[in-house]
């Protein structure tokens, strides 16, 4: 376009800029960037608003916050592009300020502004700012048509917040309900542990004729997890790739390794990592890893470690999981070689933490093993409070050090 002397305008940039953001390629966003301010283009509204997401999707808020403090007349759009990509990057305390910023301006939001917002405000889990929102809500679709992106987004927000009960009032006011909002309705029972509502919800999206996506399984699985209920995780999990052909994903298998491994079928939970068709990630692991602590299988958390090892290198939390295994079993010479390997391993942990080392046995030190000779004072210290809580249940003087 450009090497035929064909200039682009304000509908040509919006595209590539949207373009650009799908391959992730911020210098060329940028070059794109410079062509528009040459052309006097980096106000226009739909330009602006273009160039704004890209910063943001880019990580680069100061970028982005400096397009639009440049604009000494910025739109509804730009504003709502600022605050939607500080949402979306989890700045949900910054996206509500510059929200307050308009308002005082003396912009009023519209629907896509209430998205943002609403998801920002279940993020930080804020019931009286929920409540807040609500209230703009209900002006935003006084102005416009309801949109049923905002009032799943309200679902959402309240079922984050703890309040399924408000959650359901804007569900059923509903005239129309898509995936999403029955989606937002069964992870939010799932998340707070009301395993019958969610599985009752989903049930009922099925007599609705709405077909469930692979959200929705997530969410399903995530509440059999919550309750314990082994057998229905099996019967959602084969239904997801039976009858609704649905592949599973890292998230499901996820959820399923750790549905086994909270019930103590672990070897269950074994055969399943193992025949997933991708590989384990530290979650996955970090699951079966909580599952051999509780039940103490000392043989499956050594082949779990190895793993979680491999691929966190850098993670000491391993060493403390299998070493509170070994305690567990009464393991103390394994327990030694564990803690021995995380000082060795981390030394700055215990440079940092004024750690002291405690003689086990009384001999010459030149004639031990360091492994014999030197445990880390925790597990003494441990020791020696659990017998002064023992002495004095029974009564008895217990000398302070």
């Amino acid at each position: 376009m450009l090497r035929n002397g064909v200039l682009p305008d304000c509908y040509t940039f919006p595209i590539v800029l949207k373009a650009v953001c799908q391959v992730y390629d911020v210098n060329l966003g940028k070059q794109v960037h410079s062509v528009g301010i040459k052309l006097g283009l980096q106000w226009n509204e739909y330009c602006e608003t273009g160039f704004i997401s890209l910063y943001c999707k880019a990580g680069e808020f100061g970028s982005a916050r400096m397009v639009f403090d440049e604009n000494p007349d910025p739109k509804l759009g730009s504003w709502n592009a600022v605050i939607g990509g500080l949402s979306q990057a989890g700045l949900a305390k910054d996206a509500i300020r510059v929200f307050l910023d308009m308002r005082r301006s003396g912009f009023v939001p519209d629907g896509v502004t209430m998205v943002s917002l609403t998801s920002a405000c279940g993020n930080i889990g804020d019931l009286n700012l929920a409540l807040q929102l609500h209230k703009c809500v209900f002006q935003a679709r006084a102005a416009e048509r309801t949109d049923i992106l905002m009032l799943n987004s309200l679902i959402d927000m309240y079922g984050k917040c703890g309040r399924m009960d408000l959650a359901y009032k804007v569900f059923a006011t509903m005239e129309k309900r898509n995936v999403s909002s029955w989606t937002s309705m069964i992870v939010g029972y799932g998340m707070h542990g009301h395993v019958k509502e969610a599985l009752e919800c989903f049930w009922q999206m099925r007599e609705a004729g709405v077909r469930p996506n692979f959200v929705t399984f997530i969410g399903v699985l995530s509440a059999c997890v919550h309750g314990g209920a082994v057998r229905e995780g099996r019967h959602y999990f084969d239904m997801m790739k039976n009858v609704y052909g649905i592949t599973p994903q890292l998230q499901h298998y996820g959820c399923m390794v750790d549905l086994l491994g909270r019930a103590g079928l672990l070897e269950d939970a074994r055969r399943m990592v193992e025949e997933m068709p991708m590989k384990p990630n530290p979650v996955v692991w970090g699951c079966l890893m909580g599952a051999c602590e509780k039940y103490g299988n000392v043989d499956l958390a050594e082949w779990v470690a190895k793993h979680l090892q491999e691929l966190e290198p850098w993670n000491d939390g391993v060493y403390v999981v299998l070493s509170n295994i070994y305690a567990n079993r009464g393991l103390w010479k394994e327990v030694e070689r564990i803690r021995l390997l995380e000082i060795m391993n981390f030394p700055e942990t215990y440079i940092t933490g004024s750690l002291i080392f405690c003689p086990v046995v009384e001999r010459q030190p030149d004639s031990l093993d360091l492994g014999e000779y030197f445990v880390p004072c925790i597990y003494n210290l441990r020791l020696s409070l659990r017998n002064n809580r023992l002495k004095e249940s029974k009564g008895e003087q217990v000398q302070r050090t």
